[in-house]
């Protein structure tokens, strides 16, 4: 390494220009250094710049102003030499889907011209670090999201770089291959004094750094070890005991209303809120049974968010509503929505989906989890009608999905992974077309895209192009063009995948209001703490169902909390599926 520092980041702005050719500021004179074997967290809501930097830092950028040295050389002057040593992995990292894992490996040796002898025992080493040594003939486009991810990553160290820049990796990972990911990274640190600055957008990721970024509208609002973020919600983080029979998301969803509630989240049959006992609003909590509890980095985050914006007078509170008049759902809660008896899709000689079975009824938030690779995808599309089962029984709001009629179709509404509009139409034509494909003609079409507009907050970006939104601002287009029509059973396939804990706080707020209605709600996820909204949910792996129930029914499967607290859905989760894997060794059956 050139240079005392591997990152030099000095006073840097960027500056771009929207649609309309008027200038932003992406990034707003920040300042930071890396060192070398530090392990960097680079944090904040959608929009606030993490991309921007780890581009600006990789030379691929030239900064506005400021300057910005990596490995010792010039973003602007020298960055091809920067990219001779570094390590990048930016969010779709470029894998040869139809080239074998070994393939993969060496066309990237090649790239950076490593060869011969240092270059089999780099493979070796690297295979077994990601345990990918059983999967080289294996092609990159049929491994799991996991997979992928710790093939992507071990392609960006075949160089050996001193310094690793890696964009939000663990996005669409399940808890279990994440864990494995982050193991990664800390034995290169340790013993190899490899220094990397990673972007993420899950909170619990904050603790395996030894500094954590937070940026916000493109400045750097700290830069300070994880725990000192924590302890700004101490003395401001409550347990509230929900009482029997009463929904707990419903009382969260009630408390993250209330103005000066920095943040709220369902754990168990409790809520546990984040406020200033000092703020004016505090009294309307002593009404509930209030207990002191210990905070999390995401508490600390967002008070940190909370505190930045009060001095600016604007607030972490929605600019669109969750009621809808007028949106009418049929039958009764309690009713079965959803019927699935011994569903089984076969691939070939590949038995994605084995015999499952489970029911939802009107109103419920139902979740389907399991790792990368479970068949929760495959099952979720034979759901949507998308999919055609190998046998079994599939029943949807009382019809096949694959031989409904449209006017059956028209009680689902659809929100994919992946932003599924048109990036090349606005805002404004992307509403008018699905309202068109939903068959609404004259004033109601106009109506209900007027109504979306309004709701989600659409206004200031109605003549931009889809594809130029904020990461916050596309959930929001698709979850209107996917209710624009008022269905009565809503699929959502990982929808909140990559966002912050604000944009999540509006997500879940939206869908809470909509299950109140009696819209029932189908969502996959990786993020285990989302679980906690579900009324039911099943965890997969396999093809096969490990367990379903109640978030207490899964509880029951996690070990007991060192402080005899509640425990996490994701402790319930990773003893499930290390369970599963003690039961089965790879390629074996059970």
């Amino acid at each position: 390494m050139i240079g005392e520092w591997c990152i030099d980041c000095r006073q840097v702005g960027k500056i771009f220009k929207d649609s309309a050719g008027r200038e932003f500021d992406a990034l707003k004179d920040v300042s930071f250094r890396v060192g070398k074997g530090e392990i960097i967290g680079l944090l904040g809501p959608d929009g606030a710049g993490k991309t921007t930097l780890i581009r600006l830092a990789t030379g691929l950028m030239k900064p506005s102003s400021g300057s910005i040295s990596t490995l010792g050389f010039d973003t602007g002057a020298q960055a091809s030499m920067i990219q001779k040593q570094i390590g990048y992995m930016p969010q779709k990292f470029g894998l040869y889907e139809d080239l074998t894992v070994m393939e993969n490996m060496l066309l990237y040796a090649r790239l950076h011209g490593v060869h011969s002898r240092k270059r089999e025992e780099k493979f070796s080493s690297l295979l077994h670090m990601s345990s990918l040594q059983r999967f080289t003939g294996r092609l990159a486009g049929k491994l799991s999201g996991g997979m992928k991810q710790k093939l992507g990553l071990c392609c960006c160290l075949i160089s050996s770089p001193e310094l690793l820049l890696l964009d939000e990796p663990t996005v669409g990972v399940d808890p279990l291959s994440r864990l494995e990911l982050w193991g990664i990274l800390k034995q290169l640190a340790r013993d190899e004094g490899l220094s990397v600055l990673v972007s993420t957008s899950y909170m619990d990721e904050a603790s395996y750094c030894k500094r954590s970024m937070i940026l916000y509208e493109g400045r750097l609002l700290c830069d300070c070890p994880p725990s000192e973020v924590t302890a700004l919600a101490a003395g401001k983080t409550f347990s509230i005991s929900v009482p029997q029979g009463e929904k707990v998301r419903r009382i969260q969803s009630e408390l993250a209303m209330i103005p000066t509630v920095i943040n709220s989240t369902p754990l168990g049959d409790c809520v546990r809120v984040v406020m200033d006992p000092s703020s004016e609003d505090f009294a309307r909590l002593e009404s509930y049974d209030l207990r002191p509890a210990s905070p999390d980095y995401s508490d600390g985050f967002m008070t940190l968010l909370f505190s930045h914006l009060a001095s600016g007078k604007k607030g972490l509170h929605m600019d669109w509503g969750t009621g809808e008049e007028g949106w009418v759902v049929s039958g009764n809660p309690g009713d079965t929505v959803i019927s699935v008896k011994d569903l089984v899709r076969r691939f070939g000689s590949f038995v994605a989906v084995d015999h499952v079975n489970f029911s939802v009824a009107q109103g419920e938030i139902f979740g389907l989890l399991g790792p990368n690779g479970a068949g929760k995808s495959t099952t979720f599309r034979m759901l949507c009608g998308l999919l055609p089962a190998s046998s079994g029984v599939l029943n949807v709001a009382g019809v096949d999905l694959r031989t409904a009629a449209p006017v059956a179709r028209r009680k689902i509404g659809y929100v994919a992974q992946k932003f599924s509009q048109y990036g090349n139409l606005t805002v404004r034509q992307n509403l008018n077309f699905f309202a068109g494909a939903y068959g609404m003609r004259g004033t109601e079409k106009k109506r209900a895209v007027n109504d979306m507009i309004d709701e989600f907050g659409l206004t200031r970006f109605l003549d931009t192009p889809s594809s130029l939104l904020p990461g916050g601002y596309k959930q929001r287009l698709s979850m209107a063009c996917a209710l624009l029509h008022r269905p009565e059973i809503l699929f959502l396939d990982e929808a909140t995948s990559g966002a912050d804990p604000v944009a999540r706080r509006e997500f879940w707020l939206r869908i809470n209001s909509l299950a109140d209605k009696g819209v029932t709600v189908i969502i996959t996820t990786h993020f285990l703490g989302e679980a906690e909204y579900c009324d039911k949910m099943v965890i997969m792996m396999d093809g096969i169902c490990l367990a379903q129930g109640s978030p207490e029914d899964i509880r029951s499967h996690a070990p007991v909390a060192e402080d005899g607290g509640t425990p996490s859905l994701e402790d319930a989760f990773l003893a499930i599926t290390r369970e599963r894997v003690r039961a089965v060794p790879e390629g074996g059956e059970a």
